[in-house]
């Protein structure tokens, strides 16, 4: 199975691509999609489609997984990035790639074994699990390879039945 995560943003949206076969998952690469800064929000928006597009056409993989939003103090920033979780969540859906969303601390929990853990925890964890030499950047990348991870041990589990997006309540021609 070929998991795509996502960690999504509109500066910097992080993904990875996880092939999880047996009992070992790997990492087959991972990376950012960036945005301008002086771009307007509608503009890098279309450039997160396109460039998710692109991915999920490239890789071709069996499940989307994406973080789902959390944030605390900067609602400006919260709905910029709601904005683009949407368009993430869309074009997967035009795209016909199965969906699942995850908390952070779901990831964590998944990840680390500790839903409360550490950013640095998760991070490391991401990188042994995955055998990798080093921590993956940018940190969204690492993110995304967590999100996908989580997927990955959770993917037998009939609780990802109630996570997957019922994709045929959607007309997407």
């Amino acid at each position: 199975m070929k998991i795509l995560g996502i960690d999504p943003g509109f500066a910097i949206v992080g993904f990875g691509l996880v092939r999880a076969e047996g009992g070992r998952p790997a990492a087959v690469c991972c990376g950012a999609i960036n945005t301008p800064a002086g771009l307007p929000l509608p503009a890098r928006l279309v450039q997160i489609a396109d460039d998710l597009e692109s991915l999920l056409a490239r890789f071709q993989p069996d499940a989307l997984a994406v973080e789902e939003l959390f944030f605390n103090t900067n609602v400006t920033t919260g709905i910029g990035v709601a904005q683009a979780r949407g368009v993430i969540l869309m074009t997967a859906q035009r795209q016909g790639v199965p969906i699942f969303e995850y908390t952070p601390s779901q990831v964590k929990q998944a990840v680390v074994g500790y839903g409360k853990a550490e950013k640095r925890q998760v991070m490391e964890m991401t990188r042994r699990l995955l055998n990798l030499k080093e921590l993956p950047k940018p940190d969204d990348a690492a993110d995304a390879l967590a999100v996908a991870l989580c997927h990955a041990r959770s993917a037998t589990s009939l609780l990802n039945v109630e996570r997957k997006l019922d994709s045929s309540r959607y007309d997407t021609r």
